[in-house]
């Protein structure tokens, strides 16, 4: 048998702090390792597998596009990529779309998207406020734009043009504020800095300032987008509307592709002002097509924010049982545990031990993020082999 591990080590970057599993099979919220090991998936590829792995709709959809046309230049109108277009405007506050292939190059576009809109319409404004703990992207100017120094300190200097804040400040904002600013950048959780969810009120007050400023509110939704916090987009329960909003991750259900959307007045790309050769192709717009097509017409959302409740309750029974727990956050199907130590590696390495696959996302926090299409009976499942493991004492 090929050891596929060691193969790896002696052809790959070594960029990733990977666990010793090498995944071959995925049926719904189930996969399989190269040894015949079951495991639950409650990682779901980081929030992209939002219909589960191989879901029939999404199969089906990239077999008929993959015999029909993969992949044409932007040079050309194609249907898929219109239809997906239409979709998400249509169940959007937005206007007008631009795909691309990730979740970073669609910030990356809403940044470009932001400065073209400082130059025609603020007087040249070009710098953009993000968050401490914020996660926007890996592409360098993300890098500055993400608010987490381990992620920024390889590669100085960064960028020009982006000042980080405290999340969940609203004073700090109107504080680094000049009139340089053309845009204000916000998750609506913050996804890998932790499951932080703000204050109510807190988005309320940092779209009244932009109203007021005039500048540009961008919502990043790459994690918090397409049902995964229990609303098709996390916006429709803050009570406001974002200018442009970035989406990726579930939205091909696991084929890439991303999204920028905008609202009618921030829209002001000229032709080959930006572009991308894969975004938008036949194939990724397929799958995003019957992907979200899915979510709407079955329920998938309200599962998400029901199902999402029942795994908060019983994530708050193991925190009444074990004190080293600390706290139980998160909204939908987008939740953390956090504890008083830092034993997450020792808690996700005895989850997979026992069938149960779930995410490091702090040192002393785990991460669930499950396909939206999860039921209570495997979310039983999965809390009690969480149990089991948190039973054995860190």
């Amino acid at each position: 048998m090929t050891d596929w591990q060691e193969l790896e080590k002696r052809y790959f970057m070594n960029t990733f702090k990977r666990q010793p599993v090498t995944l071959v099979r995925g049926e719904g919220t189930r996969v399989w390792d190269d040894k015949g090991k079951e495991y639950l998936d409650f990682v779901g590829g980081w929030a992209v597998n939002c219909l589960g792995h191989c879901h029939p709709a999404l199969v089906g959809a990239i077999q008929e596009q993959s015999n029909t046309l993969i992949h044409t230049s932007n040079q050309f109108y194609t249907i898929p990529q219109i239809r997906l277009a239409q979709l998400l405007v249509e169940n959007s506050s937005l206007d007008r779309v631009f795909f691309s292939n990730s979740g970073a190059e669609v910030n990356e576009g809403a940044m470009k998207l932001a400065r073209r809109y400082g130059k025609l319409r603020l007087d040249g404004a070009y710098e953009v406020i993000t968050a401490m703990n914020s996660f926007h992207g890996r592409t360098l100017a993300m890098v500055a734009a993400t608010g987490q120094g381990k992620f920024q300190e390889p590669y100085v200097p960064l960028p020009e043009g982006f000042v980080n804040v405290e999340y969940n400040d609203v004073e700090a904002i109107k504080a680094a504020a000049t009139d340089r600013t053309c845009a204000l950048m916000l998750e609506p959780i913050q996804g890998e800095g932790g499951v932080n969810i703000p204050d109510r009120g807190y988005f309320k007050e940092a779209r009244d300032w932009c109203d007021e400023k005039g500048i540009i509110l961008i919502l990043d939704e790459i994690q918090t987008g397409i049902g995964r916090t229990g609303t098709l987009f996390a916006y429709e329960q803050l009570g406001i509307e974002p200018d442009i909003m970035t989406l990726a991750k579930g939205l091909g259900g696991g084929v890439p592709i991303g999204a920028i959307l905008a609202k009618e007045k921030f829209s002001v790309f000229a032709p080959g002002e930006h572009g991308s050769t894969f975004g938008g192709n036949p194939l990724s717009c397929a799958a995003g097509y019957a992907t979200l097509k899915y979510i709407l017409d079955n329920g998938v959302v309200e599962n998400s924010r029901r199902v999402g409740e029942y795994l908060v309750t019983s994530l708050e029974r193991l925190k009444a049982k074990f004190d080293f727990i600390v706290q139980v956050r998160g909204i939908g199907l987008l939740l953390a545990l956090q504890f008083d130590r830092d034993i997450a590696n020792d808690v996700v390495k005895a989850c997979i031990e026992e069938g149960l696959l779930i995410n490091q996302v702090k040192p002393n926090a785990i991460r669930f993020m499950p396909p939206l299409i999860i039921t209570k009976k495997e979310v039983d499942e999965a809390v009690n082999i969480l149990e089991r493991v948190l039973a054995k004492g860190f």
